[in-house]
């Protein structure tokens, strides 16, 4: 039973994270604002399947596979557009986007009791649907990047062309990165215990004999802090001497989240797990708001897209393969204390991954943050007045050019010897003279 209930949570997130691959190459090939209103549509398609299933199966396969592909088409869009329109205040932004999803977490358990108590779990599906019709709405409010104008120049046309041409809808070159395998590594590891406490703690509360209603409340309770904790995270993390050592303070948030989990296994009543949970909310924020803030500083705007569809793919491994795990250990040793001791080790293990490989493998480099939209404007312009720049010096090369032509010519003119004056009646008497055969040339077209 406890396998059930921890495959239920994972099942959704699995195919959020699936999707990655497919996400995109779909965001590279129809933009962000498409994309994320079908995944709108999906969402909501999943939700209202689900009020007519007849077994669980059919559960799993409507919240599960389409309300996943649905939000993973929602979840990745809103990042890349993310990276795209910020860089100086990049990290306060993924913070504040990040917050999002506790606000809801915060909602989700009292709002599906008082939709269950009032329409059913089926009218409760089906309202749920209705709700998630709003990412289409969402996704409209997209605004697409305006594509730079450049001033090409003829010799430039062909390299224009030949970029064009190599232009991929999946980029598995981030592979040939250093830093995006050792995070890829870590993050996977991480995302093996990253997710067990928020589905065990209200079982593991009720087992200590609580209520249902003051269990739930525990979820609550970790949102709540996770609100504040993430959006304050990310102003930590773009101050100016931080920001360029965000892998570390990432790998702080990963120890620390775990070192609550190894803590909070020793928990024996409710006011322990509460203070666990306020301490797992921070932890947890950390780790939302810094997990993409870092991809994006390794691998850049270009290649993001790419990049986090590959991670997300990687990480759905070990989604599957984490929560059920612990499932399984909790029905053979019917104690969470072991449960929460894997998932805080293997928490503290992907940080210490992260920070010692990135330590003494990448070499250090000058920040040199991504571009956003405000400076790709900029240096558009900057472009275009190198190019303008540059047509004009060859155009005053060909005048000068000309002009030296211009000057050969006059000096070859000034060169040639200056025509004579000639007599006409010499002319004259030299026509009427005898020709070589005797003839006389009377023409009146040779007399002048």
């Amino acid at each position: 039973m406890e396998q059930l209930i921890a495959f239920e949570c994972p099942d959704r997130v699995c195919a959020l994270l699936c999707a990655g691959p497919l996400c995109s190459v779909m965001v590279n090939r129809f933009g962000c604002r498409p994309v994320m209103m079908v995944g709108g549509l999906f969402a909501s398609l999943g939700m209202i399947l689900a009020s007519f299933s007849t077994s669980i199966v059919h559960i799993y396969l409507s919240t599960g596979v389409i309300t996943g592909l649905g939000l993973a088409l929602n979840f990745q869009p809103s990042l890349i557009m993310l990276n795209r329109y910020f860089n100086l205040k990049r990290p306060l932004a993924n913070g504040l986007s990040a917050a999002g999803s506790p606000m809801f977490l915060c909602c989700l358990s009292p709002l599906g009791q008082l939709l269950q108590d009032h329409y059913g779990w089926r009218g409760g599906f089906l309202i749920l649907g209705g709700l998630l019709l709003n990412c289409c709405v969402c996704g409209a409010l997209m605004k697409p990047l305006p594509t730079p104008k450049f001033v090409e120049l003829p010799h430039d046309q062909e390299d224009t062309k030949k970029k064009k041409k190599k232009k991929k809808l999946l980029d598995f070159s981030v592979f040939k990165d250093k830093g995006f395998v050792i995070y890829t590594i870590a993050a996977t590891i991480m995302v093996l215990g990253l997710f067990v406490p928020p589905v065990f703690v209200v079982s593991y509360a009720k087992e200590l004999g609580n209520e249902d209603t003051k269990s739930a409340l525990l979820l609550t309770i970790l949102g709540f802090i996770d609100i504040f904790a993430r959006p304050t995270c990310g102003v930590i993390a773009g101050l100016k001497w931080v920001r360029p050592r965000c892998v570390y303070l990432f790998s702080f948030a990963m120890v620390f989240n775990g070192t609550a989990d190894l803590i909070g296994s020793q928990s024996h009543d409710y006011v322990s797990l509460v203070i666990f949970c306020i301490f797992f909310g921070i932890s947890y924020g950390m780790v939302g708001a810094l997990q993409f803030e870092v991809l994006m500083a390794i691998v850049g705007t270009e290649k993001f897209s790419s990049a986090i569809g590959l991670v997300l793919l990687v990480e759905a491994i070990a989604v599957l393969v984490g929560p059920p795990g612990a499932g399984q250990l909790l029905d053979a040793t019917k104690s969470y204390m072991y449960v929460f001791l894997l998932a805080g080790s293997e928490v503290v293990l992907s940080g210490l991954v992260l920070a010692t490989c990135n330590f003494f493998f990448i070499k250090k480099k000058p920040h040199e943050p991504a571009v956003c939209l405000g400076e790709m404007v900029t240096l558009a312009d900057d472009e275009i007045k190198q190019l303008s720049s540059r047509a004009e010096e060859q155009l005053t090369t060909e005048e000068e050019m000309q002009k030296e032509v211009v000057n050969e010519n006059k000096n070859n003119d000034n060169v040639r010897p200056k025509s004579v004056a000639v007599d006409s009646q010499e002319v004259e008497r030299f026509l009427k003279e005898p020709q070589a055969n005797g003839d006389m040339a009377a023409c009146p077209e040779t007399c002048l």
